[in-house]
C-alpha cells in the first residue's frame, strides 16, 4: 500500500525472546521455500486460505494454521493490531542474504498493509524503503509504504525472521497508525504500549471476502486513475490514458449491469479486457510512475489479471 512516507513505527512493543521461544519450539520442518525461491528466503505460513499451509492463494477465507495454534503469544500479538488480517507468515532471511529490489504491485497488496514485528534479528540488518534506510529492532512494530522500491539486506551471520501480516486495516488499526511516529520523527516522550504474555483468550478478525468474482466498474476504475495520478506530471501521455480508462469504464458498466458479480458472462468480460490491453497505445503503455514502473504493468497487475476470476 502506498503510504504517506516510507516507514511508520506503531506504538506497540513486544517480548521478542517469548515469540522467539514459540517459533524455536516449532522445528525446522515446517519451514518451507520462499514461493519464488529466493536464495536464502523461507517462510512459516500462519494464517492461509483454510488453514492450509500449502494453500498460497489469496481468493479465500483466511485461518489458522496449525503451527500458528500452538504459538499462543503470537495470536495475540497479531490480534493487538486491531484489524482484520489477511495472509500472514514469519519470514526468515538467512546470514548474508537479502530480499532484492522490488515493487508490490499486485491487487491484493493494492488496499493492504504490511505490519513487520522483527523477531530475531541484529542491528546491521537494513531495511531500505526508497530513500531511507532503517534498522527494525526485535520486538517493534513497523508498516512500510510497499509502492516504493524496497530490499532487505542481512550482512550478518544470523538468520532473521520477521513476523509479516498483510491487512485492510480497520478503525482500531489505524488509530495505531495515527498514533505512530514516522522513521525519521523525533520520539521523546513517546512511549509504545508493551504488549506482555497473557493467558485470557485473544480472537482474531480474519478476511473471508479478498478477491472480487467479478470486479465492478468503479473500483476497476479507481485502480487505473490512481495509478495515473502516480504519473511524472511533465508526461504527456496521462490525458489519452484518461480517455483510454473512460471508455474502458464505460463498456465495463454496461457488462456489470448485465451481470455484475454472477459468474456468468465471462466471456464477455474477458473480451473486454483483452480489447483493452490491445487498443493501450505505446506512449500510454510507457508512462513511468514515481517508482520507476510502467502503468500498464501496474493496471495488468491490479485490473486485467484480477478483474474476473476464473471459474
Amino acid at each position: 500500500m502506498k503510504l504517506p512516507r516510507p516507514f511508520i513505527r506503531l506504538p506497540l512493543l513486544f517480548d521478542a525472546g517469548v515469540l522467539a521461544a514459540e517459533i524455536d519450539a516449532l522445528g525446522e520442518g515446517v519451514w518451507r521455500d520462499h514461493p519464488q525461491k529466493f536464495p536464502g528466503n523461507s517462510m512459516l505460513p500462519l494464517l492461509a486460505v483454510g488453514g492450509d499451509p500449502a494453500n498460497e492463494s489469496f481468493a479465500g477465507a483466511m485461518a489458522p494454521t496449525p503451527e500458528l495454534l500452538r504459538c499462543p503469544y503470537l495470536v495475540q500479538v497479531m490480534a493487538s493490531f486491531g484489524a482484520t488480517l489477511g495472509r500472514t507468515r514469519l519470514m526468515r532471511l538467512a546470514g548474508q542474504a537479502e530480499v532484492t529490489p522490488h515493487v508490490d504491485q499486485g491487487y491484493y497488496w493494492a488496499e493492504r498493509v504490511r505490519v513487520h514485528v522483527p523477531i530475531v534479528t541484529q542491528p546491521t540488518v537494513r531495511f531500505e524503503c526508497g530513500a531511507a534506510v532503517i534498522n527494525m529492532a526485535a520486538g517493534e512494530c513497523w508498516i512500510f509504504d510497499t509502492w516504493r522500491n524496497h530490499n532487505v539486506i542481512n550482512d550478518a551471520s544470523q538468520s532473521r525472521i520477521h513476523l509479516v501480516a498483510d491487512t485492510v486495516g480497520g478503525e482500531a488499526f489505524w488509530n495505531l497508525v495515527a498514533a505512530g511516529r514516522g522513521h525519521e520523527a523525533d520520539r521523546t516522550g513517546w512511549q509504545p504500549a508493551r504488549i506482555a504474555p497473557s493467558a485470557a483468550p485473544v480472537e482474531l478478525v480474519l478476511e473471508h471476502y479478498n478477491i472480487p468474482q467479478a470486479m465492478s466498474p468503479w473500483e476497476a476504475n479507481y485502480h487505473m486513475r490512481r495509478l495515473l495520478d502516480d504519473a511524472d506530471p511533465h508526461d504527456p501521455a496521462p490525458p489519452a490514458a484518461h480517455a483510454q480508462v473512460e471508455r474502458f469504464f464505460q463498456a465495463w458498466r454496461g457488462l456489470w449491469a448485465r451481470y455484475a458479480d454472477s459468474g456468468e458472462g465471462q466471456a464477455e468480460y474477458w473480451a473486454a479486457l483483452e480489447r483493452f490491453v490491445q487498443q493501450v497505445p505505446e506512449p500510454v503503455a510507457m508512462i513511468r510512475l514515481a517508482n520507476g514502473t510502467r502503468w500498464i504493468d501496474g493496471v495488468l497487475a491490479r485490473v486485467a489479471k484480477m478483474a474476473i476470476r476464473r471459474s
